[in-house]
């Protein structure tokens, strides 16, 4: 299963990973322009998609949910397809269900995944009713909405989204799980397409499912990567949240989220890096 972060192999072979894997079998979850240092444009990022279905020998299972890879799956194919969706499925006290079964994941993209899963299962020889047998203890991937700590009447949770639609989706995952307590998110911007300036306009409207809503970056970071400096004023711009929260010390940001009051409140942390090495676990005591 493909994510939008099976890159770069080598700073000399600049190919995806992916086109490197030669499969049978593939699936395609999404497409969301990521990595611009790499793929400046849109059409050249969707490009290394189109590249990878045609070289898959058997069959391609694909998320018929994702724009762009509708239009792929419309273009001449060697593979036969098979599309998947969000699978049907029920919520009630924190717990989401699908066909008869409580999970301990939840989310639209994770029940997404599970769909996905359970057709390569089935394409290798297992039943629906064996999948759902070992499904049911699966915890989930790391850095996925992955628990980290939980109290009677909150809960912190951290994901490895950074790109825009990945901080809609996993916001939006957290609302819809957690209906009866507000949510406070907490994105970082890490990676080099997120501390670009002229990438930064992509994240407007990203952030707008929480009650809270956070960003963080580091100026030391931009450094690091040798990027032009950004402003709080420019990451306000970019994501047009008025009531947007903007930190770039990461000891104030912990000192603000440590004085929160977390009764029916869940925090969320979004980031492919570390929050400059906060520790989450002494959050909401």
């Amino acid at each position: 299963m493909l994510t939008n972060s099976e890159y770069l192999s080598s700073p000399i072979d600049r190919r995806p990973k992916f086109h490197l894997y030669q499969p049978h079998i593939a699936v395609l979850s999404g497409i969301a322009w990521d990595h611009i240092n790499v793929f400046p444009t849109f059409d050249m990022y969707v490009d290394q998609f189109r590249i990878f279905k045609n070289m898959v020998t058997d069959k391609l299972i694909y998320c018929s949910q994702d724009e762009e890879l509708n239009k792929l799956a419309k273009e001449k194919t060697n593979c036969q397809l098979t599309s998947y969706t969000t699978p049907i499925h029920s919520i009630h006290n924190g717990i989401t269900t699908v066909d008869n079964t409580e999970l301990i994941i939840f989310g639209n993209h994770n029940l997404q995944n599970l769909n996905a899963a359970k057709l390569v299962c089935n394409e290798l020889g297992v039943t629906d009713t064996n999948f759902f047998l070992q499904i049911a203890n699966f915890k989930g991937a790391s850095m996925r909405l992955e628990l980290v700590k939980k109290t009677a009447s909150s809960a912190i949770y951290k994901d490895f989204a950074h790109s825009p639609s990945k901080l809609k989706a996993t916001s939006s995952a957290m609302k819809k799980q957690f209906s009866n307590r507000k949510l406070v998110a907490c994105m970082e911007l890490h990676t080099f397409s997120s501390l670009n300036e002229e990438f930064l306009k992509e994240y407007k409207g990203s952030m707008e499912n929480p009650d809270t809503a956070i960003v963080y970056f580091s100026p030391k970071s931009l450094a690091h990567k040798k990027l032009e400096p950004i402003t709080p004023e420019q990451v306000y711009a970019a994501f047009g949240r008025k009531d947007l929260l903007v930190f770039t010390d990461s000891e104030k940001l912990e000192n603000h989220l440590n004085n929160l009051n977390w009764k029916n409140q869940n925090l969320l942390m979004m980031s492919s890096g570390t929050f400059d090495g906060m520790n989450l676990e002494n959050l909401i005591e």
